[in-house]
């Protein structure tokens, strides 16, 4: 497994943003492009890459799922393969879902299974979002997917575990930004002005009352302010302010309905500091939604080879989500052991995982196509 360590720090020394990912796609297509030729093909996606590997008499296609780019952070892992571009840092895993990806591939070409395996290098995942135009792409629709997975690295869990679950596993989610625009002035003269401070904090402290007031106790959602600016110096009052953060729901209605709510606040704001307010909701992932009976399937089948929780559903967002809308599959979490979590700069996932996912799913997929 020395090769796929080796190619999982080459990645993660090029983390490249949504829809950038120029050096990421050359290098996996510079490993395909080694591999037998006569058992497989590939098409080129943005920046992404489909690949399929040929089956000896298929009667279905399975899909599996990698996603590419990287986070807008600057890595603190003072690894001696850190990143090597400014500002920018694998801090979700996505250097290890292509390593396994490539280490599953390779199997396949070499140890080929009855059916087909389409393998989707998807680009932007954690933004502005890849599944859902690569959904639409002329490559997906031509070869047709019967059943999709997918998986994501879990800090929390130690090596030789996986966690999933049938249904549910991850939230609806939407990014939002909001920009007020009242009127500036002196701060010795208030009255003559219009504050979009204390517009933003109203609006912070009314949002919550949307999840306490609006939301039906039993089901679970989220509305977080994560970032606030307005003004530009102590002794004016600012006329404008920006407030940007994420909603999450468990279910789609939920989202519905805070979205609404959320305009009506909003309004109100408008007609109360006598301002304009414009919302943007950025990125809206759909909820990653398990097939019970895939999901049932794989975690019996995995059982005799690693360690399985079935686990609860989590608030974290994922646009595999749209894949799974589309077609019967699931994803699943891998252990790998880390103190630091997700989108941490100092996340240094255990590389003994990758040679347990590779095992892992090479064996599902030879389990699947038997049947």
């Amino acid at each position: 497994m020395e090769r796929y360590i080796k190619i999982r720090r080459d990645l993660h020394q090029i983390p490249e943003m949504g829809f950038q990912e120029f050096k990421t796609q050359q290098y996996l297509l510079d490993y395909v492009q080694n591999l037998p030729v006569d058992r497989l093909e590939y098409k080129l996606w943005k920046t992404g890459i489909f690949v399929k590997v040929k089956g000896t008499n298929p009667q279905k296609s399975f899909g599996y799922r990698a996603d590419m780019d990287g986070l807008p952070m600057q890595e603190q892992t003072g690894l001696s393969f850190s990143s090597q571009h400014e500002g920018m840092m694998h801090a979700c895993g996505h250097d290890f879902h292509m390593t396994i990806a490539l280490g599953v591939l390779t199997f396949l070409v070499e140890n080929p299974i009855q059916d087909d395996v389409v393998f989707l290098f998807q680009p932007a995942e954690e933004g502005p979002g890849g599944a859902a135009p690569m959904i639409e792409s002329l490559p997906f629709q031509e070869w047709k997917i019967d059943e999709v997975i997918a998986l994501h690295i879990a800090p929390e869990y130690p090596v030789g575990t996986i966690a999933t679950k049938p249904g549910l596993l991850f939230a609806n989610t939407s990014e939002l930004f909001i920009d007020l625009k009242g009127k500036g002035g002196h701060a010795a003269y208030p009255h003559l002005s219009n504050d979009m401070v204390v517009a933003a904090s109203q609006l912070v402290t009314q949002f919550q009352t949307i999840i306490s007031r609006n939301v039906d106790p039993l089901d679970s959602a989220v509305i977080t302010i994560g970032k606030i600016t307005g003004g530009f110096v102590q002794n004016v009052i600012a006329e404008e302010a920006r407030l940007e953060g994420t909603i999450r729901t468990l279910s789609a209605e939920s989202m519905k309905r805070i979205k609404q709510r959320i305009e009506s606040v909003v309004k109100g704001i408008e007609q109360g500091f006598e301002c304009e307010a414009s919302i943007d909701y950025g990125s809206m992932y759909y909820q990653v939604d398990n097939d019970e009976t895939l999901t049932r399937d794989f975690m019996d089948f995995a059982k005799g080879q690693v360690q399985v929780v079935e686990c609860k559903e989590a608030m974290t967002g994922e646009d595999f989500g749209y894949m799974l809308k589309q077609i019967p599959g699931f994803m699943f979490w891998l252990g790998v052991q880390s103190p630091y979590g997700l989108h941490n700069q100092k996340l240094n996932p255990k590389e003994e995982a990758i040679a347990v996912a590779i095992r892992l799913i090479t064996q599902y997929f030879s389990h699947r196509s038997s049947k």
